[in-house]
């Protein structure tokens, strides 16, 4: 930028209510050509005040005490709701992996049972209760769903290391011709959709049995469900 340009441009900003230092950060001057070229040009009180009360330091330590109070908070939170829930036992595991089940399991095929989803950590709870449920992990499939754009390679060996699983369980993996630059929430889909299955027949039964059992409960014209202490 020729030095006339830069003197333009460093009038514009300082009309526009901008301090030396933020001047000196875009157009890259001295702050003796700034004095020059900005004689009889001060900021207002008002303007003056909303620099020093919002300059970068400023945000940054108000920033910085917002987060640690928020995440003190979440710990209080969490150490709650650690102590409400405790050791879950069998029972409990089971129940919880019906209700998860319930929302996220497949339910088309009478065969098999699936659970896909991009997070790792409920796919290791599906696993876990499958386990409940006298299942081996050695009998367990997976499919992953990946993006045209990613590394098809290292998301295997991604999910294979996650679930604790050989690349053997692996079916050959779907891959979309999209890439993920289009998607709204594209961070959750850093490592593709990841699918668990397991071919039982007795066991995909079970579950919808056990599903349609838990929905019996709480439909209209079962008040009085065995399952709500009312």
């Amino acid at each position: 930028m020729a030095l006339r340009e830069k003197k333009s441009e460093a009038i514009k900003m300082r009309k526009e209510g901008a301090s030396y230092s933020q001047i000196k950060a875009k157009i890259k001057v001295s702050k003796s050509s700034l004095s020059l070229w900005l004689q009889g040009m001060p900021l207002s009180e008002k303007r003056l005040r909303e620099l020093r009360d919002w300059n970068d330091v400023r945000i940054e330590r108000f920033q910085d005490t917002m987060r640690h109070k928020r995440e003190s908070r979440w710990a209080e939170v969490r150490k709650r709701a650690a102590k409400d829930i405790g050791k879950l036992n069998k029972r409990e595991l089971l129940i919880a992996g019906l209700f998860l089940y319930w929302g996220e399991g497949g339910k088309t095929m009478r065969a098999s049972v699936s659970v896909s989803n991009t997070d790792p950590a409920m796919l290791r709870f599906f696993m876990h209760w499958l386990k409940v449920l006298g299942v081996s992990k050695n009998r367990l499939r997976v499919h992953v769903h990946l993006y045209a754009d990613m590394n098809i390679k290292t998301e295997l060996q991604y999910w294979s290391k996650i679930l604790d699983l050989p690349l053997s369980s692996f079916t050959k993996p779907y891959i979309k011709k999209s890439n993920r630059i289009g998607l709204s929430y594209k961070q959750k889909f850093t490592h593709g959709t990841c699918n668990v299955l397991y071919h039982n027949r007795d066991i995909s039964e079970y579950v919808l049995e056990a599903l349609d059992y838990i929905r019996d409960e709480f439909t209209l014209k079962n008040r009085k469900g065995i399952l709500l202490d009312e």
